[in-house]
């Protein structure tokens, strides 16, 4: 999941400096399934945060959202008045298609 967490003021980085010196991000990535768990600065919008929240299937993600930290999220989100959007993406590890594999260096 691409998760884009907006504000103003700083809020969204805010958020992110307390989930990560608050231990909340560690112990996401620390859970079954967790494969990346990682938040990114936008160069073009300051008070725009992207995590990027990839789990190894459906269930892993049901049981992260069962878990006590997701109340932590939530409020943290209220906390710094965080509005949020979301999208899904697959990772395409052999499907890339012939045309898109001469845009790919490895």
């Amino acid at each position: 999941m691409n998760l884009y967490y907006t504000g103003v003021d700083g809020n969204a980085r805010k958020f992110v400096e307390e989930m990560e010196s608050s231990g909340t991000a560690e112990a996401i990535r620390a859970e079954e399934g967790n494969l990346r768990y990682d938040y990114f600065f936008s160069a073009e919008d300051p008070e725009t945060v992207l995590l990027i929240d990839s789990w190894a299937n459906q269930e892993a993600i049901d049981a992260h959202h069962a878990t006590p930290m997701m109340q932590t999220i939530a409020a943290l989100r209220e906390k710094y008045d965080l509005h949020m959007s979301a999208e899904r993406y697959y990772r395409a590890e052999e499907d890339v298609p012939a045309t898109d594999k001469t845009f790919i260096r490895k």
